[in-house]
């Protein structure tokens, strides 16, 4: 199937209409996107975008070849027109499989959320998966072969191109990829793309590491056509300082991703409020499918083999406990052997992360450029996770600063 992206944004459009966000600010020439539409094969047509048949005839291609025009959601953004060679637009049912004579297939898909995915299937067997924005699989799943859910469904896994909400969703292509429906040869391709992310550099990199893209308007794909994506890192640590986003950081590059371990490292601690409302914050925002394990014992988790995606938040109260274990906040025990007991903690450490078979994403506190701590003890530990980071990072592909909710990359 040859798929040509007439429109590759939001239901509003990027830039929305009147909106002085900086992200709008900034969607201009190529990063400037028209509402998701979809033409496929020049016969069938997934949604619409302001001036159809302008964009299509920018893309080179025309619409009169269009025999199916299938809506997947309400179109409340800015008023579309219907060309007279389209036919009248429908939105399929739930379940209802259509065979058009062009020779593909359509089945409409159930969502958890108002709208109709589409599955299509082209007159060779290219299989194609399109879900409209704000959505993501709902009930048994249609997917085919064992599921998360339980179900079965039509066609075989797994789909060779999905688009979706990928900034808005992450989770259904986390639900996705639990189900078997996308794989590693899925090319997963975001659409429906809005302002909640800036456009450009900083859009590409949180699709890469969801394992996806994004196109421009006007983009022509061949479904099943190879192509290279770089892998994504297998071991990742994210810096910062206090409140700098680095948990969210880490959190949003796995969460396009089923059944992550969370690991928190800082337990509970009674009668403190502060850290109860700190540790409540984390947890609403994570995914519900998340597991979490509260342990500072990261030497068996990282051994494990064939586990999924592990998130430690963070080495810095990892550190608190291992010092704590060696005593290190007593000067003599600190010099009589304490100094050396936590370097053989950090080592092991280090070289867990070296041998790890799982994917991990490692948080951490970046200290050391500001005020030097007034007291002996403050000064240790700022020595002592300045040397933790510098081991682990370098057993890891990629590390990342987040200063002030933005993102630097220093390696991978």
């Amino acid at each position: 199937m040859e798929l040509t992206l007439l429109g590759t944004g939001g239901p509003a459009g990027l830039p929305r209409p009147d909106c002085p966000c900086a992200a709008c600010a900034a969607a201009v020439g190529t990063g400037a996107r028209a509402a998701t539409a979809v033409l496929v094969d020049g016969v069938l047509l997934l949604d619409l975008t302001p001036g159809p048949a302008l964009a299509a005839a920018r893309a080179g291609h025309s619409l009169h070849g269009v025999r199916h025009l299938l809506l997947s959601h309400p179109h409340d953004g800015p008023a579309v027109e219907f060309p007279a060679e389209l036919p009248a637009p429908v939105r399929v049912p739930d379940g209802q499989e259509l065979a058009l004579i062009s020779g593909h297939r359509v089945r409409a898909v159930s969502l958890d959320a108002p709208g109709t995915g589409y599955a299509v299937t082209g007159p060779h067997g290219d299989r194609l998966l399109y879900l409209p924005p704000g959505a993501g699989p709902a009930g048994p799943s249609p997917y085919g072969g064992p599921s998360a859910s339980g179900g079965d469904a039509p066609y075989d896994l797994p789909y060779d191109l999905v688009l979706l909400d990928v900034t808005g969703r992450p989770d259904a292509l986390a639900r996705l990829r639990a189900d078997g429906a996308v794989a590693a040869p899925t090319d997963v391709v975001a659409v429906h793309v809005g302002h909640e992310v800036p456009p450009g550099g900083e859009l590409r990199r949180r699709l890469a590491a969801a394992g996806a893209r994004a196109e421009a308007d006007g983009t022509t794909l061949h479904v099943g056509e190879y192509r290279e994506v770089p892998p994504l890192p297998r071991r990742t640590l994210v810096l910062g300082g206090a409140r700098s986003g680095k948990s969210a950081e880490a959190e949003r590059r796995l969460a396009a991703f089923p059944g992550v371990e969370y690991v928190a490292t800082g337990g509970t601690r009674d009668g403190d409020a502060e850290w109860a409302d700190r540790v409540a914050l984390h947890r609403a925002r994570r995914p519900a499918s998340w597991r979490t394990t509260e342990t500072c014992d990261l030497l068996p988790l990282l051994a494990e083999r064939d586990a999924p995606p592990l998130l430690v938040d963070c080495l810095a109260l990892w550190l608190t406990d291992a010092m704590d274990t060696v005593g290190a906040w007593d000067d003599a025990r600190w010099r009589d052997g304490g100094a050396r007991a936590l370097a053989a903690r950090v080592a092991e450490l280090a070289e867990a992360v070296r041998a790890t078979r799982r994917t991990v994403v490692a948080v951490s506190n970046e200290t050391g450029s500001g005020v030097v701590p007034a007291t002996p003890a403050g000064r240790r530990f700022r020595d002592e996770l300045g040397r933790l980071n510098a081991a682990v990072a370098g057993e890891c592909e990629q590390v990342l600063l987040v200063v002030a909710g933005t993102v630097q990359r220093l390696r991978g």
